[in-house]
C-alpha cells in the first residue's frame, strides 16, 4: 500500500511500540489516529507527535475490551481522517509470575484486553473494510507467543491466543482484498516493563527498541497490496539479561 495515502487507527498508541508506529507513519504520509484508555496520555502523545510529525495525529479516548467503545473508535477515526483502511492492534498489558503464583484476576486482566480487546477492534475494523474490499489489520503479538518461558502464564497464553486469532481473520478476510498480519516483538525498551512488574529490564541497551518494531509494522503494510509478509518475529541480536 501506498503509505502517504493510508487512513490508520493504532491502538495502545500513546507510548511504547503503538506510538512510534504512529509516529513513523504519520511522517511517512499517513492520516493517522491513536486510541487508549488514559485521555491525559493520549491527548499529550498526540500533540508531540504532531509536532514531530509535522501532520495531525488525532487522539481517540476509548477502552478496547468494551465493545461499545471498539465501535466508537473506529467510527471516530474514520471520521476524522477521511475514511479508514488500517488498524494496527497494538493495546496490550502484561503480568509476570509463576503458576504457583497467578492469579484469577491476572488472567482476565491480560485476555479481556490482549484477547477480547483485539477482537472487538478487528470486528469493528472488518466491518468498515468488507464492504470497501480494502483493509489491513496488523496485530502485535509477542515472540512468547511463539516460544514461551518460565513465568509468562498469563501473557504467553495470551499471544498465543493472538496467533491464531491472527490466522483465522487472515483465512475469512483474504477473499474480500484485506491483509492480516502478525509482528512479534522480543523484549522492547518500552514502559510495559515497570506496568508489567519487571522493573529495571526497561533500561537494559540490548534489547530492541520501539522504533525498531514501528520500522517493521511500516514495511509490511507498505508491500504492494498484490502480497502480504503474513507474519515477522523480530530479535533482539545479542541481548544481555
Amino acid at each position: 500500500m501506498d503509505l502517504s495515502t493510508a487512513h490508520v487507527l493504532v491502538t495502545g498508541g500513546g507510548t511504547g511500540i503503538g506510538r512510534a508506529t504512529a509516529e513513523l507513519l504519520a511522517r511517512r504520509g499517513a492520516r493517522v489516529a491513536i486510541s487508549g484508555r488514559r485521555a491525559d496520555v493520549l491527548e499529550r502523545a498526540a500533540r508531540e507527535l504532531s509536532d514531530a510529525a509535522g501532520a495531525t495525529v488525532v487522539p481517540i479516548q476509548g477502552d478496547v475490551t468494551r465493545e461499545a467503545d471498539a465501535a466508537r473508535m473506529v467510527a471516530a477515526a474514520r471520521d476524522a481522517l477521511g475514511g479508514y483502511d488500517t488498524l494496527v492492534n497494538n493495546a496490550g498489558v502484561g503480568a509476570f509470575a509463576p503458576l504457583l503464583d497467578v492469579t484469577a484476576g491476572d488472567m482476565r486482566r491480560l485476555w479481556e484486553t490482549n484477547v477480547l480487546g483485539a477482537t472487538l477492534m478487528a470486528r469493528e475494523s472488518a466491518r468498515v473494510f468488507v464492504p470497501q474490499r480494502r483493509g489491513h489489520i496488523v496485530n502485535v503479538a509477542s515472540t512468547a507467543g511463539r516460544r514461551a518461558s518460565a513465568g509468562a502464564s498469563a501473557y504467553a497464553s495470551t499471544k498465543y491466543a493472538l496467533t491464531g486469532l491472527t490466522e483465522v481473520w487472515r483465512t475469512e478476510l483474504r477473499q474480500h482484498g484485506i491483509r492480516v498480519m502478525q509482528v512479534n516483538p522480543s523484549e522492547v525498551i518500552t514502559p510495559f516493563f515497570e506496568s508489567a512488574g519487571l522493573g529495571g529490564a526497561r533500561e537494559n541497551p540490548t534489547k530492541l527498541h520501539p522504533e525498531d518494531i514501528a520500522h517493521v509494522i511500516a514495511s509490511m503494510l507498505a508491500l504492494d497490496d498484490r502480497g502480504f509478509v503474513t507474519e515477522a518475529s523480530v530479535w533482539a541480536t545479542n541481548p544481555v539479561n
